[in-house]
């Protein structure tokens, strides 16, 4: 063979690898960046757009019904194959000055925050910043538990107490709010008795998120409202979304009120409201759609990270309900994967449920805690989803419905 063929082959040969290289890159799919363009506005303007004489009539009925005979107030939607099919803003924002509801109106999202959380965890150990198995200790080296790491914080699988209560009587001026880092130092300085040894049992409580908070300060440098703006409302085109502390906000600028049981009662913000991570992130029911649109497409974590998200991590209930990192879930036949939270916070209750099989999003985001969203079984029958109720949650702890939700 002449070095002129023996050239020839080599170019021939050079040529078909780029090809089929190109070829196998055009076939994989881009991940979105996190610069949004004028397109990404005008794909979620579209997403956004409802038209209330196309709405769901049985839906309509529906909720209806639910305000009537069981005083659900708030807003709701659902959305199926990116399109919303019923979407209603129903009853007061705040029954004192007899402000309504509108269907932009920002609720304190209350445990909701929990997946917000989780995501920024993992987006922190996507970027190699964190690791699952960091000990809170290499944060914060004064925590005064062994053995609990990043995992089981998120997993509720730490064993702490709840500083819900743990602080209600050491923190003395109740004028003033605390943050997270007041919250560590009071654990530091006090060592309160945990529930559990760490990896022992699941133990839902507001500390875990609290703490995961905290160390997303302690490992961006930023505060958790900066690093959540920046990494994840933004990029999903959040517009209406906020983190409120009262350590920073003496009144949070919202006009939706929390309402305790009975219109008498507003619920007023005090130092609880301070710590944020378990609670304290504030949205719409379209922000809603967009961050499960966001989740979905791949924009804030990779398909690797939401899928260890979305598994079970405790033993299971009813051999369908767990909780993962962030995110409580129904795991049904054929791969069927329902990831969804609950909230009760200070006058607030709400459900987000998010059927990824179906592609099917329920919010209920309401002002007035009552037990109206105990009766969306008609609905999600309806939907032919799940029946994610009372019972429907993971593990021991506490009960389904308390302030830890």
């Amino acid at each position: 063979m002449t070095y002129r063929n023996i050239l020839a082959i080599a170019v021939m040969a050079a040529f078909l690898f780029t090809a089929c290289s190109n070829s196998n890159k055009s076939k994989t799919p881009a991940v979105p960046s996190k610069e949004r363009t004028k397109d990404d506005d005008k794909a979620d303007s579209l997403l956004l757009v409802y038209n209330p004489a196309q709405g769901d009539k049985f839906i309509a009925d529906f909720v209806q019904n639910l305000h009537k005979k069981y005083g659900f107030n708030g807003n709701m939607l659902v959305a199926k194959d990116n399109k919303i099919i019923y979407e209603k803003a129903i009853g007061w924002a705040d029954y004192l000055h007899r402000d309504s509801l509108k269907i932009n109106s920002e609720f304190e999202l209350a445990s909701i925050t929990k997946t917000f959380t989780g995501t920024a965890i993992m987006q922190l150990v996507e970027e190699g910043k964190l690791n699952l198995t960091d000990d809170v200790k290499k944060f914060y080296p004064n925590f005064p538990y062994e053995g609990i790491n990043v995992k089981l914080l998120l997993t509720h699988r730490s064993g702490m107490m709840n500083y819900v209560y743990f602080t209600d009587g050491i923190w003395k001026d109740k004028k003033k709010p605390m943050s997270n880092v007041d919250v560590m130092n009071l654990i530091a300085e006090h060592k309160p008795n945990r529930y559990a040894k760490p990896d022992t049992r699941f133990h839902y409580n507001n500390s875990n998120y609290m703490v995961l908070a905290a160390i997303i300060e302690k490992v961006t440098g930023k505060p958790y409202a900066d690093y959540m703006m920046e990494h994840i409302f933004k990029p999903a085109g959040m517009k209406n979304t906020h983190v409120y502390s009262t350590t920073v906000y003496p009144k949070i600028p919202v006009d939706v009120v929390g309402h305790d049981r009975t219109w008498r009662y507003s619920v007023v913000q005090n130092f609880l409201d301070g710590p944020v991570g378990d609670k304290g992130i504030y949205s719409t029911v379209h922000d809603l759609v967009l961050y499960d649109k966001a989740l979905k497409n791949g924009r804030l974590l990779k398909k690797e990270s939401l899928d260890s998200a979305y598994a079970g991590h405790n033993k299971p209930v009813n051999g369908h309900f767990n909780y993962g990192y962030g995110w409580r879930m129904f795991d049904g036949e054929n791969g069927r994967k329902v990831v969804y939270h609950t909230g009760w916070w200070h006058g607030f209750r709400h459900i987000y449920v998010r059927d990824t099989q179906k592609n099917i999003v329920v919010i209920f985001l309401g002002n007035l805690t009552n037990g109206s969203l105990m009766h969306l079984d008609e609905l999600y029958k309806y939907l032919k989803m799940p029946i994610i109720r009372k019972g429907a949650y993971s593990g021991s702890g506490s009960l389904p419905g308390s302030d830890e939700d």
